[in-house]
């Protein structure tokens, strides 16, 4: 009876996701569209640990997200789905990782709306004395609310300019910074390549140290798979994926390695870099480089970051909530859309829990609330593990039974998704040993049990699950026609 009503209202159109999103959005959010204020800020705590070595520490896990970034890209080319990873993962391992995959997926996202917006309100705050910081939050979280319930249109619009910012800000400091280190710019002295070999060496606490930052790294790629979730909502899902996929290549060495290895270059590892803006190492490297107003370039340059993982992230949650609203393992009123084709109550939902988090945080900021964000930790490395697993089972499938859907194919398989594999669950061990990360992976298993039960218990009270075969077929089926229709 489930099957028949939610096929029914597929038919209907009732509950229908429209391709809003043109080429030019999906190129801005592939190549910048969910650089957070992690390589701002984050990248200061690793130099500590690491000091130039921090360099490696991003090429390193660049080059696992590259892969896993190809393992989703071959699935997503074949099957285009605005589940993706979480319908990928239904597909080859069944239903329960489906729906670990995507309420895990969620709730790391509802976190990230409430986080990002009291990060913002922190910022606004110094230039606007007088607002008390929830009330800013609020604002923030119901102006990209209201964004992202116009159209989807309206979502990549805003993600258009937000990451053409933070791509041309990036692009800038990389730049000026080469004139600089190479001596070219005028004024100030340069260190030249020194920074990178002086004061203990490119080693200062050991090879092994550059390891201690990979599961902090990791955490600022997180959200280069949003693009496979957005490519639904374009009119070439496939050739959408296959240039995102390629992008990520670029972005990691240019916004990354690239950027990292200049502010290594610049300014001495052993500051003492903090995670304020004050004293980021991209801050710092400006005001080496003796450019004007450096701390207010940085903010409105993080600020942007911030708004656009916001905005990212309310887009993401209510996307994946509807996806597993079409499998029948969330309520069924929260695949309604309107007419622009927006699933208006995903987005609520989502928003909903946002404004949990904030409240949360300004009236217990030291327990709760660091307990949520801890829980969420580890998830995007158990949702990598299941994307290289479920890669390795689809691939397979695709060869023997519809060889013709591999457009795009991951390199050397199965050899390098294997050594992701190893990749993900080394780093995994890694954070148990870890004293800084430990609450993060413990917290983050004890989220990982509390959805499996939750799914055990769905089985055996709720509604049948849907063939999520059926399910993409539908979305191909609805997609063609409306291809048709314009």
């Amino acid at each position: 009876m489930a099957e028949a009503t939610a096929g029914k209202q597929t038919r209907e159109g009732q509950n229908k996701l429209q391709a809003g999103l043109k080429r030019r959005h999906m190129t801005m959010i592939s190549l910048g569209g969910i650089i957070g204020a992690g390589l701002f800020v984050g990248t200061g705590p690793i130099l500590n640990q690491a000091g130039p070595a921090t360099i490696l520490t991003y090429a390193l896990t660049g080059g696992l997200l590259i892969l896993i970034m190809r393992m989703l890209g071959e699935m997503a080319v074949a099957r285009p789905s605005v589940g993706s990873f979480s319908d990928y993962g239904r597909m080859a391992l069944g239903n329960w990782a489906g729906f670990a995959i995507g309420w895990l997926y969620w709730y790391f996202w509802a976190i990230v709306v409430g986080f990002e917006a009291t990060v913002a309100a922190g910022i606004l705050g110094q230039y606007i004395p007088g607002i008390p910081p929830w009330v800013m939050a609020l604002a923030l979280l119901l102006l990209l609310t209201a964004t992202n319930l116009y159209s989807v249109g309206s979502y990549g619009e805003f993600e258009f300019w937000f990451a053409g910012i933070k791509v041309v800000a990036i692009l800038i400091f990389i730049g000026l910074a080469a004139l600089f280190v190479i001596g070219l710019w005028p004024g100030g002295s340069s260190p030249g390549l020194t920074n990178l070999y002086a004061e203990g060496g490119f080693f200062p606490n050991g090879p092994l140290a550059m390891f201690s930052g990979v599961a902090t790294v990791i955490f600022a790629f997180v959200g280069a798979e949003i693009v496979t979730i957005a490519a639904a909502e374009s009119d070439e899902p496939g050739r959408n994926v296959a240039r995102a996929t390629n992008a990520v290549i670029y972005r990691v060495l240019i916004f990354y390695v690239i950027s990292v290895f200049f502010v290594a270059a610049i300014v001495p590892w052993d500051t003492g870099f903090t995670d304020d803006v004050l004293k980021s190492p991209f801050t710092l490297a400006f005001g080496e480089m003796g450019i004007p107003y450096a701390p207010l370039i940085m903010n409105l340059v993080v600020l942007t970051a911030v708004l656009s993982v916001l905005n990212s992230s309310l887009y993401t949650t209510s996307r994946m909530l509807f996806a597993l609203t079409r499998h029948n393992d969330a309520p069924g009123f929260l695949t309604n859309t309107t007419r622009r084709g927006v699933p208006i109550w995903a987005i609520l939902a989502g928003t909903v829990f946002a404004y949990v988090s904030v409240a949360i945080f300004y009236f217990f900021p030291e327990d709760v609330f660091t307990w949520l964000i801890n829980a969420s930790g580890a998830i995007a490395l158990f949702v990598y593990l299941l994307i290289a697993v479920s890669q390795l089972v689809m691939r397979r499938r695709l060869e023997r039974d519809n060889p013709e859907l591999l457009q795009l194919r991951m390199w050397f398989y199965p050899w390098l998704t294997y050594l992701s594999i190893f990749g993900i669950l080394a780093v995994l061990i890694a954070m148990f040993f870890i004293e800084g990360l430990r609450p993060q992976i413990i917290a983050s298993l004890i989220s990982l049990g509390v959805i499996l039960v939750a799914y055990f218990l769905r089985r055996a009270f709720g509604p049948p699950q849907r063939a999520p075969d059926a399910v993409i077929n539908e979305e191909t089926t609805a997609r063609q026609e409306a291809a048709r229709g314009n």
